[in-house]
């Protein structure tokens, strides 16, 4: 079945309209028409819906039921070390299929990608609409937030609202996903901090450590930027019961 995001700007307790981009795409690309349905995402949850208006000016819904939330009760954040910009498409596609709540990119010492500002502003939007159409794919109630690139310096605020940290290096020889979770049962909240293609530096470990962020393994074996990341949002929403 077809799944929508609502302009909530323009919906009402019972009728959702669809932005023009996705008005056409209905119309235009999927050959819907009124009549058919489609799962729409609004305000935190997930329907059943049925069009009754469809149209090049409008596109609007009329609830038929609601539907089981997919989101996860663990909130992950993940805090991706700047890799090239194809690996970074890909971690925000499967990062946000997994059941992320949000990505920062963090421009790291190592960092590969040095982008100009108007090149990071486009790859930002891009990112954005990459994790849309994974939302849309996954059935994500919520649409994971992909915030603007946040230098090491500047996380303290992000870090500080999450319950705890962990930074993935492979030079921690333990704990690892599962002695760690077993230590910090209940928790609602979690960050996981990911080094770029060349690793964190080890004063970018130290600052980390400042922060109350916890190192952690992922095992003998050196993972990519790309793997890492989405290996270890998999681990903990294994282990915390979210992948059941």
């Amino acid at each position: 079945m077809h799944r929508f995001y609502a302009d909530e700007t323009a919906e009402t307790s019972d009728t959702f309209l669809l932005s023009p981009e996705d008005a056409h795409h209905a119309l235009h690309v999927l050959r819907m028409k009124p009549g058919d349905e489609a799962e729409v995402f609004a305000s935190g949850n997930r329907y059943l819906a049925v069009f009754t208006e469809l149209s090049p000016a409008c596109a609007r819904l009329k609830t038929v039921r609601p539907l089981p939330s997919a989101e996860p009760s663990l909130s992950v954040t993940l805090f991706q070390g700047l890799p090239k910009f194809d690996k970074m498409e890909w971690i925000v596609q499967k990062g946000v299929e997994l059941g992320v709540s949000g990505i920062v990119p963090v421009p790291m010492i190592r960092s590969v990608s040095k982008p100009d500002e108007k090149n990071m502003r486009n790859k930002t939007e891009r990112w954005r609409k990459i994790a849309r159409e994974a939302g849309k794919q996954a059935g994500r109630c919520v649409l994971p937030d992909i915030a603007d690139p946040v230098p090491l310096s500047g996380l303290r605020p992000y870090l500080d609202a999450l319950d705890a940290v962990v930074v993935p290096w492979e030079e921690c020889s333990s704990p690892g996903p599962k002695a760690w979770s077993e230590t910090h049962p209940g928790i609602r909240s979690l960050g996981i901090v990911i080094g770029p293609e060349g690793g964190i530096a080890p004063e970018e470990i130290r600052f980390l450590r400042e922060l109350r962020c916890e190192p952690i393994t992922l095992g003998p074996r050196i993972l990519r930027t790309e793997t890492a990341g989405i290996a270890s949002v998999s681990a903990f929403l294994s282990l915390y019961g979210e992948m059941e």
